[in-house]
């Protein structure tokens, strides 16, 4: 798996909308505030121009919603415990694992090589299983809990 720069930013956005959700007091999927792609991209050191590119992915496959206007921006379309990792990333990359540029399940060999196809397809679902039990809620938490003030 390759963790792209469009895939890493597009975690880091959604992470974003989901802590200004829960600040907000929403539980993410609506409520809260809503997010501006200029306050996302300055927050997150993202280039503003590639960041509205990925958001408009995130809202076409569902996971964002905008609001135009001088009070617009973005918010989560569902809490954030039921967006998972898998989702985002699949929404801004397809296929979670490729092979030579193509999803893992096309990677066709042949002779010596044909054994190949089964370790891509066991590197694919191993992937898989990680992110998609993975939510943007539970990457809140460890935030929260693992990154805590300590007292001396």
């Amino acid at each position: 798996m390759y963790v792209s720069a469009r895939s890493d930013y597009a975690l880091r956005a959604m992470l974003a909308v989901a802590a200004a959700s829960r600040g907000g007091g929403g539980s993410g999927g609506g409520g809260g505030e809503l997010v501006k792609a200029a306050s996302l991209a300055e927050v997150q050191d993202i280039p503003l121009s590639f960041l509205q590119g990925i958001l408009l992915d995130l809202r076409r496959a569902g996971l964002l919603h905008s609001h135009r206007g001088a009070d617009g921006g973005y918010a989560l379309t569902r809490p954030a415990d039921e967006i998972t990792v898998g989702d985002v990333l699949r929404a801004v990359g397809g296929s979670l694992t490729t092979v030579r540029g193509l999803p893992a399940e096309r990677a066709g060999y042949h002779g010596v090589a044909a054994g190949l196809t089964d370790v891509w397809l066991a590197v694919h679902g191993a992937i898989a299983t990680v992110v998609d039990s993975t939510t943007l809620a539970d990457l809140l938490t460890r935030n929260s809990t693992d990154h805590a003030p300590t007292t001396s």
